[in-house]
């Protein structure tokens, strides 16, 4: 089958679809995209079904060409998109036809771009799901990142159509508020004044941050025991090891593990986090399960209340 030829892989460029749920209980994580919201109206301004698969760039640097016509959105961070070397539009579905180039830039701002075609890319899922995790070699083409000359097959989709989303509902990646944290398990094996600290301090997001977790530099917060006997880890887990400095479990995290968690991350903002580049500052500040609950909710009217603009063929 026909579809798109890899000519620069980018930094990391994955396939993926919503992610692999279901199989924790043999050690599988979920994988998917980091930016939920970015990864879903890229499949929403195609008509596409929302677990469409379709690609997930890191910082940039991808670049495709046709050999099919079709049409294709890029969303997510300010990763310029050019097609046949003119600037087009993010958020915006484009028309594409056999041979024409198409490239991602590096990131102005966010780290994550997600590219989606009519109907999607047809990969072969392995336990149910086409979403890339790298450490378990499973999904995409060969369980790794893209690589110069793999094929990414899907069906001509010429007669489609597509949406593009108007700015002011795009999300805002210089978002600078703290990021909202609900208390955890072993929220009682830290004392009020380590939680004090952590939640009056700023910490930067180190070198070592990748879709296992986020490393974080700053002041060092220390729980009242060394380790706890493993349990499942939730997307955005905190976990503090024995150097005080926490750690925001993503997407492909473990499945179990054994340091004390002061809390998880509100799953909105795992997102934002995902869109920072290493070096970035941030700050913390407790949230409520009711309030997590309520804003969910809330955000989930929100995006389906939101009709995106039609683009003429």
């Amino acid at each position: 089958m026909s579809g798109f030829k890899v000519r620069q892989p980018g930094l990391m460029t994955l396939i993926t679809d919503q992610g692999r749920f279901g199989h924790h209980r043999i050690g599988l994580t979920t994988g998917g995209p980091l930016d939920p919201l970015a990864f879903n109206w890229a499949n929403r301004l195609l008509g596409n079904a929302p677990n469409a698969t379709g690609l997930e760039i890191s910082i940039g640097g991808l670049s495709l060409e046709a050999e099919v016509d079709t049409w294709a959105v890029l969303t997510g961070g300010e990763l310029p998109l050019k097609i046949n070397g003119r600037e087009a539009e993010r958020w915006h579905a484009h028309r594409v036809k056999a041979g024409d180039k198409i490239e991602v830039g590096f990131s102005q701002l966010g780290a994550r771009g997600y590219l989606a075609v009519s109907g999607g890319f047809q990969i072969r899922p392995m336990f149910d799901s086409t979403a890339t995790v790298q450490r378990e070699k499973l999904g995409g083409l060969n369980g790794q990142r893209l690589q110069s000359g793999d094929i990414l097959p899907c069906e001509a989709g010429v007669d489609a159509g597509g949406y593009r989303l108007p700015e002011q509902y795009r999300p805002d990646y210089n978002d600078s508020r703290p990021l909202r944290v609900i208390l955890g398990y072993q929220q009682n094996a830290f004392s009020e004044v380590q939680k004090r600290l952590f939640f009056s301090s700023t910490y930067r997001i180190s070198d070592r941050a990748d879709r296992m977790g986020y490393r974080l530099e700053g002041p060092a917060i220390a729980p009242s025991i060394n380790g706890i006997l493993s349990e499942g880890i939730a997307l955005g887990a905190i976990q503090v090891p024995a150097d005080g400095q926490p750690i925001v479990l993503l997407n492909d995290r473990q499945t179990i593990g054994g340091y004390p968690k002061i809390g998880s991350l509100f799953s909105q903002d795992v997102a934002r986090l995902a869109q920072m580049l290493p070096g970035r500052e941030i700050s913390f500040t407790a949230y409520s399960q009711d309030e997590a609950h309520n804003q969910l909710l809330l955000s989930q009217r929100y995006y389906h209340a939101i009709q995106p603009i039609a683009v003429a063929p």
